[in-house]
């Protein structure tokens, strides 16, 4: 009986325990609804292999499948005051900082990176959407200053990633100063000569959009990426019209001359690669470096590498004769 009791039962409960499964193992894709393994989903750089959907990725996601690889090193930015106007709403600001930092692992919505993409070096600067919506605050402004004044110095491309919401609430008219402050970084790169490219992503809004997003030499956009300074929403509760299908959305935006160009995420890195090298006058994209040929025992190479014997008098007359 104590045999049964303490082996063969806990045997059987064991098989059919239901068993805890970790909850992030599955994405729901948000345009079709397709349940994505996640090791499927991140080999796809977060691209919904059913409906082609480009789900958010982080900085740091985005770092890795961009940068040769996936090796960068981080560039320092100048933190600004925690909570400037003391703000309160539902929460205090800081309580907001606090949970977002916890939920991303990141110290803010921006991250400013260097290393090279396919043997080109550049800067890059990439928003965190899952950080307080991207939202623009003072932060974000030192940072893309920061990264302005690195490609100056290194006198490298900048490449930034926009992700964003608009401005941040909580520091009111500080967060509205970073764009005349972003601008004013993003000159410096023209007066050094240097190319400055803007990949928009979804979604790119309010003062984002009406600054430092829209003031690169190119700008190219992920497959229907919202991007506006005002909402769909908002415009049609405003004109009170029904608004065209796809309106402020980056197929869109290309069709009507506000985007240069509507790349896969697939292809992001090739079509960077490719820009970057024709705008700072370098040669075709490296693919790959050829291994180095191995010595192989043939006739002629023995010839080549069998060393000669000295030559004496009797063989230099011998051969004149």
């Amino acid at each position: 009986m104590n045999w049964i009791s303490n082996y063969v039962r806990p045997r059987i409960n064991s098989l059919f325990s239901r068993r805890e499964v970790p909850e992030n193992l599955w994405t729901k894709c948000s345009e079709c609804g397709t349940m994505l393994f996640h090791r499927e989903s991140a080999e796809n750089l977060n691209v919904c292999t059913n409906c082609d959907h480009h789900m958010a990725i982080t900085p740091r996601e985005r770092f890795q499948a961009l940068f040769d690889a996936g090796v960068f090193t981080e560039v320092d930015v100048p933190a600004p005051v925690d909570d400037p106007l003391h703000f309160k709403d539902q929460k205090k600001y800081p309580e907001r900082m606090k949970a977002a930092r916890k939920e991303t692992g990141e110290r803010e919505a921006m991250l400013v990176a260097e290393g090279e993409i396919g043997r080109t070096p550049i800067v890059a600067a990439a928003q965190d959407f899952s950080f307080m919506a991207g939202s623009m605050g003072m932060y974000v402004g030192n940072a893309i200053i920061a990264a302005a004044e690195r490609a100056v110095t290194a006198k490298r491309p900048l490449v930034l990633f926009s992700a964003a919401g608009g401005a941040r609430m909580q520091e009111g008219i500080l967060s509205l100063m970073q764009m005349p402050r972003t601008t004013v970084a993003v000159q410096m790169l023209k007066e050094a000569g240097l190319p400055y490219i803007v990949v928009l992503t979804h979604p790119t809004t309010g003062g984002v959009t009406a600054s430092y997003a829209m003031l690169g030499d190119v700008h190219i956009a992920e497959p229907n990426a919202l991007i506006c300074f005002a909402g769909p929403r908002v415009i049609e509760q405003t004109i009170r019209e029904k608004l065209p299908d796809g309106f402020q959305r980056a197929e869109y935006l290309l069709d009507h001359g506000m985007l240069d160009r509507v790349t896969h995420r697939k292809d992001m890195k090739d079509e960077l690669v490719t820009i970057l090298r024709m705008l700072t006058g370098q040669g075709p994209a490296i693919k790959g470096d050829l291994p180095k040929p191995e010595d192989v025992a043939t006739p002629q190479n023995d010839a080549k590498t069998t060393p000669s014997k000295p030559t004496t008098e009797a063989e230099v007359k011998a051969k004149k004769a």
